[in-house]
């Protein structure tokens, strides 16, 4: 751990607060005409998922945590646990679903994933920009509905449901941002 100031903040930074491991998910420097500068800050807590606010004067400090980034391929899930394996040690991690928030419906079976550990526990996972998966289930598009930026329902390979358009079919693979849950592009294989 090192000590960083308020100066130092960075989006996805991971700071200690409270006694706790948490990331900086925003932050603002706010500089008002009459008293002291001060940095409104949102952190995640990374044990909870619980988001908070807490205002730091301006140049206070904060301890800045040292987190290691694994890949470590997915497993399986159990229950409200997913199960993850260190490539280079064969170690297995448990991650709990609070952890993954909404990322854990677009985790894909043997793929592998960026695990930020702390000390011997696993914080969090970093999501690639877009995942590439296939659909499973969906409506075929109706001839003459052409209506610009239709959009229909379709079900993916894990289980979770996006709006795609018109003309993706069962068995095209699309690029979905995982961060949105929504449709980027189709994938040519």
């Amino acid at each position: 751990m090192s000590k960083i100031t308020t100066a130092d903040f960075q989006k996805g930074m991971f700071i200690e607060f409270k006694s706790e491991p948490h990331q900086i998910v925003e932050f603002q420097h706010v500089n008002p005409g009459k008293g002291s500068a001060f940095v409104r800050t949102k952190v995640k807590s990374l044990k909870t998922g619980h988001v908070q606010e807490f205002t730091y004067k301006s140049g206070e400090s904060a301890e800045q945590l040292d987190i290691n980034t694994r890949e470590m391929q997915y497993l399986y899930k159990e229950v409200e646990k997913y199960v993850f394996m260190d490539n280079e040690s064969y170690e297995q991690f448990t991650v709990l679903a609070q952890v993954l928030g909404h990322y854990a419906d677009f985790l894909k079976e043997n793929e592998i994933y960026q695990l930020l550990v702390y000390g011997e526990d696993v914080i969090g996972v970093r999501f690639p920009k877009k995942v590439r998966l296939k659909v499973i289930e969906t409506e075929d598009a109706v001839k003459g509905n052409t209506v610009s930026g239709a959009t229909k329902e379709a079900k993916l390979e894990t289980g979770v449901m996006i709006q795609v358009p018109l003309f993706i079919k069962v068995g095209d693979v699309v690029g979905v941002d995982p961060e949105l849950a929504e449709y980027v592009d189709r994938v040519n294989q």
